[in-house]
């Protein structure tokens, strides 16, 4: 997986810098301020292993989504819990949440498939 495919998006003028410079290293272009900070957003994220548990479960899930109460049960944690670790994935803009009558569901978002598949190999 590369750090580039964690949504470091450079902008032109940073693509050309590291052409300048060769580029070399592991991401395509140096960082920008906000790109460094959704990237770290992101890695924050991801560094609990009860929200990588969560990943896997959820992408494993059939029809690639899961409510908070199979998912509570599956980890025996509490529902708080499991709900805080859900809203910081859903903030870091890695799962959707959807409202279904009492329940809320959740998905990872299609955008971001690729992402979490390198994170869970």
């Amino acid at each position: 997986m590369s750090v580039g495919s964690l949504e470091a998006e450079t902008t032109a003028g940073e693509t050309k810098a590291a052409a300048e410079h060769g580029g070399a290293g592991p991401f395509p272009a140096p960082l920008s301020r906000e790109s460094a900070g959704r990237l770290a957003d992101v890695l924050k994220a991801v560094s609990d292993p009860t929200r990588l548990q969560l990943l896997s479960m959820i992408a494993a899930s059939p029809g690639g989504e899961a409510n908070v109460n199979d998912l509570t049960a599956a980890l025996k944690l509490t529902q708080p819990t499991v709900s805080h670790h859900l809203k910081t994935l859903v903030g870091a803009g890695l799962l959707s949440r959807s409202k279904r009558g009492k329940w809320a569901w959740y998905s990872i978002r299609p955008d971001r498939l690729d992402v979490i598949r390198g994170l869970l190999s």
